[in-house]
């Protein structure tokens, strides 16, 4: 079972990073009030408001500044600010020791998808949830009070409404995850996870049909997909397609590959690049049910408070 990080209490130091796409403190301010008003004190890293071209400055730049939240044991939650492109970039010079003797909680999700899956890797949870730049976005309050209930360790539970292309049955298993493309990215690195066993959660933003098509591809050929528990399908947002159209929605893609399986799928599920994006906690064990009302996820297990 990964290692779950303590429950953050009022008082406790939280940092602020950019290990991706750069952010300006203007674009932060709404985040660190709603923080601070939760009764956490707020620290700003390094990489806040630093730039280098598209990025929060350079790798190195990120790096030092990730390192030092994760050394660092005053620090009791890590949140990436924003997503973009640039984690990749830096993982593999990441040393993750002290962060193991002394775990916290780290959250993000699009490009932070490979610093959730590297760290259940690692064998550790994380927090796929929204990032402090859309803290303030219209209509994603019941998505940002889901991350503050999974930092301070309090119970919550997922809902989705019955879709047709969901296929009925229940599941247990750890859940993993992300964005799509980043999925496939890690795909034989040291970030990579296996998906036995596991419920795996996806989405994606902007990508084009044909490239959603073949990402499913490569999950199906490199035996990803035969040995899930059970499969939650996420918003697709702002999918592109060619001249010559592809043929298929999103979901009717991914419908086309999970029907090779028997395990239980539910579409629509509430996480991505949409303002309801529920904070799921990576590598928890976790129960799905899908019946004729739609998906219901829960915790198996949640740490003493």
């Amino acid at each position: 079972m990964p290692t779950t990080s303590p429950a953050l209490r009022p008082g406790d130091r939280v940092a602020i990073v950019c290990p991706a796409r750069k952010v300006t403190h203007q674009e932060l301010e709404a985040a660190i009030a709603i923080l601070t008003a939760w009764g956490l004190e707020v620290i700003l890293g390094a990489s806040v408001t630093a730039q280098h071209h598209q990025f929060a400055g350079s790798d190195e730049v990120r790096r030092q500044d990730m390192q030092q939240q994760l050394d660092d044991p005053s620090i009791r939650a890590i949140l990436c600010a924003r997503g973009g492109y640039g984690t990749t970039r830096i993982i593999d010079q990441l040393d993750f020791s002290r962060f193991t003797d002394n775990p916290k909680w780290i959250a993000g999700f699009s490009d932070i998808t490979t610093l959730n899956c590297h760290l259940l890797a690692l064998g550790h949870e994380s927090i796929h949830g929204v990032m402090p730049l859309l803290f303030d976005q219209a209509g994603g309050e019941e998505a940002l009070e889901s991350l503050r209930r999974a930092l301070f360790g309090e119970p919550i539970s997922y809902f989705a409404p019955q879709h047709p292309f969901n296929r009925l049955g229940s599941a247990r298993g750890e859940l993993i995850g992300g964005n799509l493309s980043l999925l496939q990215t890690i795909t034989g690195t040291a970030s990579d996870c296996s998906l036995a066993g596991r419920i795996l959660f996806i989405e994606d933003i902007d990508e084009y049909l044909y490239n959603i098509d073949r990402m499913m591809v490569h999950l199906d050929r490199t035996g990803k997909l035969a040995g899930l528990a059970g499969l939650l399908v996420g918003h697709f947002t702002d999918s592109n397609d060619n001249i010559i159209p592809f043929g298929q929605t999103p979901y009717e893609i991914i419908q086309t590959y999970a029907a090779k399986y028997d395990f239980p799928v539910a579409y629509g599920f509430p996480v991505g690049h949409e303002p309801l994006n529920m904070a799921l906690i990576c590598g928890r064990n976790s129960h799905m049910v899908v019946d004729a009302a739609g998906v219901r996820l829960n915790y198996v297990y949640m740490p003493q408070l």
